[in-house]
């Protein structure tokens, strides 16, 4: 039996801090670690090693301090506007809408652990793709009849 080896990727370094484009293949409503709802999205990047391939943001929108909640609230209506939503007061937040979306996102690096890990910290729209999410026409389905789309939870 041949010795298995560590590949490349599996001792690659980082990727620089910077904008990449991203695909979001996962959007939903979560529970937070304290069960309060939050937004959780993954972010698909384009041009980094395997490792680094897929990062996690989340958008906790209950439970927290005031700042810390004007702060979600502010990225997650960036997260919307990036992907070619215009979010309006009163507008329903649907996770659902974001899935499939491109954009760009600027990542940094963070210490965890005694490792290097990517953290979003911030979005733009995709330079190469005016897509709009809840087009019907781009495969993005729209909020209504989404199950956990938001709403009062009783």
């Amino acid at each position: 039996m041949e010795p298995l080896r560590f590949h490349d990727n599996d001792v690659s370094h980082a990727p620089a801090p910077g904008w990449y484009p991203s695909t979001i293949v996962t959007a939903c409503w979560r529970q937070s670690t304290r069960d309060n709802r939050m937004v959780y999205l993954v972010h698909a990047l384009e041009g980094v090693p395997a490792t680094f391939s897929r990062i996690s943001d989340c958008f906790v929108l209950e439970g927290a301090s005031p700042q810390g909640l004007a702060y979600a609230r502010k990225r997650l209506v960036a997260v919307f506007r990036a992907c070619g939503s215009d979010p309006q007061t009163g507008d329903e937040i649907c996770p659902a809408v974001l899935s499939n979306a491109c954009l760009e996102v600027k990542v940094a690096h963070e210490s965890w652990k005694n490792t290097v890990r990517l953290q979003v910290v911030g979005y733009r729209v995709h330079s190469d793709l005016p897509v709009k999410v809840g087009d019907p026409d781009a495969g993005t389905p729209p909020c209504a009849g989404v199950q956990g789309g938001g709403g009062s939870r009783g």
